[in-house]
């Protein structure tokens, strides 16, 4: 038994329920993303409080006390405990789940961001956009939440997934299966034979692409005038250099953010959290949890997401 860790100022030390395995912790591991070693992975979790910093204003503010069920976005989630900066802490809805809290957070409101400000005047309603891998979990949020946001949805996924996101785009290209990888074989379809014909010939003004190197090029020539190209994932490597361009035959846009620029204050991130945590209570977000696997476990939790068995949510529990 290891005595519980104290609470540092400004930060609330959570005992942990559940942990969110995604694909920067992969990122982390491997060192495509670089910390500084010894470090803790994982990047969301949720529990309950353990402990409060003392005489500290916001927590008084906040109205925060132990035994609340809360969940959060911060470094060190593969723990039984984590202290967690207080501006980072959401409180569970009394109507919801831990696990399905959980994964509200860093797929959750990575596709809120991505529906709802990127693109945010350059697709309207009515707009085609292409969402790339909707049978993994990130994708299918951003799916949903695009239609959400009245934008026609173009999706793509391995015949594996198919059956379960069916009803998740209002198109949906179904690519052969990519043996032992996370993502589908996209030299299988011709994508952009596919999405010229669907869209008229126009293309899409958005595409939220999260697999990276096998898909760029894609993008690119799947984009409709004054068109956004969001990269915002690695799942088959990086996106190599290329040549600013390839952007002119559209007019296109390109940009590649990350979560931590759009939840940069404790005031979007809980307009995120409280639109995605309404959506998932009200029944218009379907979420699915794939598989729950032991803290112990972490590695075939690691293996089972990077050779494609993710179809939805994957947790860690932690006793």
């Amino acid at each position: 038994h290891h005595p519980i860790p104290p609470c540092p100022p400004g930060h609330i030390l959570i005992r942990n329920h559940y942990a969110g395995l995604n694909f920067i912790d992969t990122y982390h591991r491997s060192g495509l993303y670089p910390r500084e070693p010894p470090f803790l992975l994982g990047q969301e979790g949720g529990g309950i409080i353990a402990s409060l910093p003392e005489n500290d204003d916001t927590i008084a503010q906040l109205g925060w006390k132990t035994g609340d069920r809360v969940v959060y976005g911060s470094f060190g989630s593969y723990a039984e405990f984590t202290p967690v900066p207080i501006d980072k802490v959401i409180p569970v809805p009394p109507d919801m789940d831990m696990k399905t809290a959980v994964a509200c957070i860093t797929q959750g409101l990575t596709a809120h961001y991505l529906s709802s400000s990127v693109g945010n005047g350059i697709a309207h309603r009515g707009d085609w956009v292409l969402v790339y891998a909707v049978g993994g979990g990130t994708g299918q949020w951003t799916a949903q939440m695009c239609k959400l946001r009245g934008f026609r949805v173009i999706g793509t996924t391995s015949r594996c997934k198919a059956g379960e996101v069916a009803n998740v785009c209002d198109e949906l290209i179904v690519l052969e299966n990519e043996p032992s990888k996370s993502y589908g074989d996209y030299t299988s379809v011709d994508i952009a034979s596919r999405v010229k014909e669907i869209t008229d010939g126009r293309g899409c003004k958005l595409i939220i692409d999260g697999v990276g190197k096998a898909t760029y090029e894609i993008s690119l020539n799947c984009l409709a005038r004054r068109g956004l190209f969001v990269s915002f994932g690695n799942a088959s490597g990086a996106v190599p250099p290329f040549p600013v361009l390839r952007l002119l035959p559209q007019s296109a846009y390109v940009t590649r953010p990350k979560l931590n620029d759009y939840v940069s204050t404790r005031e979007e991130l809980m307009q995120r959290a409280e639109e995605v945590f309404g959506w998932v209570i009200d029944g218009k977000l379907k979420i699915r949890i794939d598989r729950v696997f032991a803290l112990e476990d972490v590695k075939d939790g690691h293996e089972y997401l990077e050779n494609g068995g993710g179809n939805g949510k994957i947790l860690f529990k932690i006793d």
